[in-house]
């Protein structure tokens, strides 16, 4: 069964943080040379910007790849010793740092210090020619970090490829790029341990100044988890949060956790215009998508009414639909992208729905609990 929540909005004031968007997210990576060409073929994400000792980068070498308003950035470390690689060993390819576009990190830093957040790194200065970035962390779930960017030119002229990054130039001749039409990064999922969903909840209510915004409980035949889903005051940042809840067998949720290490970010959703026509771009591409079972689709119509797109295109492609009182979206999700069953994607496009697909959840624990039992981890 899903139960779903639409929790009441109590805004709070944002005016210490003034969030405008995601800079990056950052993967601790154990060859950045290696994924970068992976997110490149298989993603069309585009390096833009490079990092490493040839550019005074002594400890790291770092791709800054770009699609749309989506920038990832991708971390090795250069040493056994390094944190990087060690936050390898434990958790696999990650996450490492949700980097937020701000309008004064300075007090950023301090207001979210203030209130309980842990430092990480105060604020520093880049420059790079006419412009400049302020730069501060905070530490957040498992060893995921939040760094707040303010970005300054005093140049009319857009800011360069290189984004004011330490030691970061860019790459004169990028490799050609096949993009596949995936334009912003629409929400952040996050695991963390049973027990622990509340806490990390009042964290980014208290200490971010987010607000609740949706509940979704969901339990199978076999596993179940719960969900709470926080926002940013302006709507640009939303994290779903899901912990595991007990049940038959263990779930997708408890599985993440264990061969993650921890709490960590579950999986990305990128934003397109067009689902269709980038899913069948990523399919040649090779990746490899959760498969729904044809039954799926026989009530679908009845749940979602109608619909702009075709219902056998959709059903070929294995894409969900799923209505709000707002809209409708439409969604798929990635098998895990490395060895370890931790991180995966999913592509989602909304018309006006400003849910997360409440009604598609239960299938997709299904189809994950197929997957699960492939691996021997059910």
């Amino acid at each position: 069964m899903t139960l779903t929540m639409e929790t009441p909005v109590v805004r709070q004031s944002q005016e210490a943080l003034q969030i405008k968007g995601f800079e990056y997210i950052e993967f601790y990576v154990g060859n950045a040379h290696q994924a970068t060409h992976f997110y490149r073929t298989m993603y069309g994400f585009k390096p833009t910007a490079y990092a490493g000792p040839e550019t005074g980068s002594r400890e790291r070498v770092s791709y800054l790849l770009e699609q749309g308003d989506i920038r990832l950035l991708l971390t090795s470390g250069l040493s056994s010793r390094s944190p990087i690689a060690q936050h390898v060993y434990s958790h696999g390819d990650g996450v490492k740092d949700i980097a937020f576009q701000v309008r004064d990190a300075v007090s950023a830093f301090e207001w979210t210090v203030k209130r309980g957040a842990r430092p990480v790194h105060e604020p520093t200065i880049t420059e790079e020619g006419n412009n400049y970035s302020i730069r501060a962390s905070i530490e957040t779930f498992g060893d995921t970090v939040h760094t707040f960017i303010q970005r300054e030119s005093l140049d009319d002229d857009a800011v360069p490829s290189s984004r004011n990054l330490p030691h970061f130039v860019p790459l004169q001749t990028p490799p050609p790029v096949a993009m596949t039409g995936l334009n912003s990064v629409d929400h952040v999922a996050i695991s963390v341990p049973q027990g622990e969903l509340d806490k990390w909840v009042e964290f980014y209510r208290e200490v971010m100044g987010f607000y609740q915004s949706h509940q979704e409980d969901v339990s199978t035949e076999y596993s179940a988890m719960n969900s709470k889903v926080v926002q940013s005051a302006n709507d640009c940042i939303k994290f779903p949060i899901v912990e595991p809840a007990p049940g038959k067998r263990k779930s997708q949720v408890q599985e993440h956790l264990e061969f993650y290490g921890g709490a960590g970010v579950q999986h990305l959703a990128f934003l397109t215009d067009g689902i269709i026509d980038a899913v069948r771009k990523l399919r040649s591409n090779g990746n490899e998508f959760l498969r729904t079972p044809d039954s799926y689709y026989g009530m679908l119509q009845d749940r979602v009414h109608s619909i702009d797109e075709d219902l056998a295109m959709l059903r070929g492609l294995n894409i969900l639909v799923d209505r709000d009182k707002w809209g409708y979206l439409m969604q798929i999700f990635t098998k895990p992208v490395q060895c370890r069953p931790t991180v995966f994607f999913e592509i989602i496009q909304r018309k006006l729905a400003k849910g997360f697909g409440a009604g598609n959840i239960k299938a997709l624990f299904e189809a994950n609990e197929r997957e699960q039992a492939l691996r021997g981890n059910l």
